[in-house]
């Protein structure tokens, strides 16, 4: 089930992205589920007491406080849902970067591009989706984005997620598990039989240890540091981040 949610101060503009929506969901056999908001107020006041949404349509123009300086609010409870901005005016377009808008839309928004762009931004919800990482903690069942997480360590048969705001998450697992479920990401290795790094978190390596973003150091079993040295250039030349 997707969850989805429009927030704008014009009635009759509402009423079309909802009925755009309720065709779309027959028309493609989705189940999405929607919350249609007047204001911003109404719409972080929801945010406020837990609501969370996959996809949100966010005017820009409302009187109060713009749909950017919304989004800047959404973002200190929600770094997932995705943004897509609706405005009659491309005056935006550039600050929309700022609070990682997903798409910028100029009213009136037609029905063949809101087909293209829920097409695409479900798809890219599917494949997060697909690489969250559910955990059993103390607190409860927590999702987890393993692009949050620095390292993971194994102590008995205790999984400890350090995550790279500095929180640590605690569950239970095999360190084997977890290494074959994240092999897909491409960005973890595990160094030692109780250690998995994320590799976009190393700042240094010595042949005795890896030294994370945190400075945490994790040490790396006696004839491995070619292994993991390669492994870290592979990774960086990869991504980009290696100049000569």
């Amino acid at each position: 089930m997707v969850r989805a949610a429009f927030c704008d101060d014009d009635v009759g503009a509402l009423g079309r992205m909802q009925a755009f929506l309720d065709r779309y969901s027959r028309e493609r056999r989705r189940e999405i589920v929607y919350t249609a908001f007047h204001s911003p107020i109404e719409l972080m006041a929801e945010i406020e007491r837990g609501a969370r949404f996959d996809i949100l349509f966010l005017d820009i123009l409302m009187p109060g406080e713009n749909g950017i300086e919304t989004a800047a609010e959404i973002r200190g409870y929600d770094r997932n849902v995705k943004i897509i901005f609706l405005s009659s005016s491309p005056e935006f377009a550039v600050k929309s970067y700022e609070v990682e808008a997903y798409f910028y839309q100029l009213k009136p928004m037609r029905w063949e591009g809101f087909v293209r762009v829920m097409d695409s931004v479900l798809e890219l919800c599917e494949q997060e989706r697909k690489n969250k990482l559910i955990l059993q903690c103390k607190s409860g069942i927590t999702t987890l984005d393993p692009d949050r997480l620095e390292f993971c360590e194994v102590i008995h048969r205790t999984l400890l997620f350090h995550l790279a705001s500095g929180k640590v998450l605690e569950s239970t697992g095999s360190m084997d598990e977890l290494s074959r479920r994240l092999a897909d990401c491409g960005c973890f290795l595990r160094v030692h039989r109780s250690y998995l790094i994320h590799l976009g978190y190393v700042q240094s390596i010595t042949s005795r240890a890896v030294t994370m973003a945190s400075l945490a150091e994790i040490p790396i079993p006696r004839g491995k540091y070619n292994e993991v040295k390669d492994a870290f250039l592979a990774y960086a030349f990869r991504n980009e981040q290696v100049k000569l």
